[in-house]
């Protein structure tokens, strides 16, 4: 499969997005709305939930595929008030010590005007010191796509998780292409530069395992990937609850200065 064709997965209209996984993926999932500022961003959904018999904190964009409201979910692409409605559930699950999992699956944060003047990137930069500081366990999973600063300012855990066929780009291939081949029609080869699959971030270490998906397509058998995502998470976890908070800070800490080491440029 070439980048392009995992772009086009990754973004299918039949994909699963984080709605789905919340029921799916995990035990009876209570959503909490709002961040306390100015209205509730229904682009980020998040709550308390159990996996297994571990309560957690889930918090994930939402596109509204697969039968959803697209515009109703502003197509996954969060406000400001929607990276402070994040930011204040990781911080309530720090306070009740429960770990915290982020699916990640966004085009970018939203551009528009109004974003902006909330401050979009004071909102983004905040969610990052806050999962930078955090000492519960972190997993992240790019359940789609993984576009921009808006999917980075999710994925600053100890463990961050990609499905096979899911992208994670600093940039969409079309706003590359447009950037640097002045066309739009470039994206495919924009996508093969970027090295936006999952493959390619693993290699790079910019993920720590990638999860299989069904033989046949996702959106067909999406309760299978869903199984497979809850039984990868929970390795995880176990991994990172039998850490002290000091060591797994300490490994998060050079897990990211890392990144970058020894790679051709």
């Amino acid at each position: 499969m070439s980048a392009w064709e995992a772009v086009q997965r990754s973004r299918h209209a039949r994909r699963p997005g984080t709605t789905f996984y919340l029921d799916a993926s995990f035990d009876g999932f209570r959503e909490l709305h709002g961040d306390r500022l100015y209205r509730d961003d229904p682009a980020i959904v998040g709550g308390f939930a159990w996996l297994g018999r571990r309560p957690i904190m889930v918090v994930g964009q939402e596109c509204g595929r697969a039968g959803g409201d697209p515009t109703l979910r502003n197509f996954g692409m969060p406000f400001p008030e929607g990276y402070h409605k994040a930011r204040r559930l990781m911080r309530l699950a720090e306070h009740f010590r429960r770990p915290i999992v982020t699916l990640i699956d966004t085009p970018g944060a939203y551009p528009g005007l109004a974003a902006e003047a909330r401050g979009q990137a004071v909102a983004i930069a905040e969610l990052l010191r806050c999962m930078a500081g955090l000492v519960v366990p972190t997993v992240a999973v790019v359940i789609g796509q993984g576009g921009s600063g808006g999917a980075l300012a999710m994925a600053f855990a100890d463990r961050v998780l990609m499905l096979e066929h899911a992208t994670y780009s600093v940039i969409s291939p079309e706003g590359c292409a447009s950037i640097l081949w002045h066309s739009r029609t470039a994206a495919p080869e924009a996508a093969e530069a970027l090295r936006l699959t999952a493959a390619d971030a693993l290699m790079l270490g910019v993920v720590d395992e990638v999860i299989p998906e069904p033989a046949g397509g996702i959106a067909g058998r999406p309760y299978e990937a869903a199984i497979r995502l809850r039984r990868v998470v929970g390795r995880h976890l176990r991994d990172l609850v039998a850490l002290t908070p000091a060591e797994r800070r300490s490994r998060r800490d050079e897990r990211y200065a890392a990144l970058g080491t020894g790679v051709e440029r």
